[in-house]
């Protein structure tokens, strides 16, 4: 049973920075080279794709925060992150973390990842 638990959302200031990270256990994560991805859902919106890294460590991030956000992920602790710097009101959103070790799709799509974290929110006040 694959297990995704993120932490480190929270409540900053526009200009701020916050690193997400996503700890990964039921599985060998760099052995079975996973796909993993963060995405983001602020209310009454879609869940959209934030940023990934595959399986070459190849990474890719939506136009809305490339240049700001940062994917990485430490094999050795099982762990995927997202540095987050120069915050905006606009990224208030719950950020997850989802993982799949053969996208059925996009990666910036939520139904190519079948195993999903519970989430961690995120709000930037102006």
């Amino acid at each position: 049973q694959v297990q995704l638990v993120e932490s480190g959302g929270g409540s900053v200031q526009a200009g701020g920075s916050l690193r997400l990270s996503c700890a990964a256990s039921g599985y060998k994560y760099a052995s079975y080279g996973y796909c993993m991805g963060w995405f983001r859902q602020a209310p009454g919106k879609e869940r959209e794709g934030v940023a990934a890294i595959d399986q070459n460590g190849s990474t890719s991030y939506a136009d809305s925060v490339k240049g700001r956000f940062t994917i990485s992920e430490d094999n050795a602790k099982n762990t995927l992150y997202l540095q987050m710097n120069s915050l905006k009101p606009e990224d208030t959103a719950m950020y997850y973390c989802a993982a799949d070790p053969i996208l059925r799709g996009s990666w910036w799509e939520a139904d190519s990842y079948r195993h999903w974290g519970q989430g961690t929110q995120v709000t930037v006040s102006s």
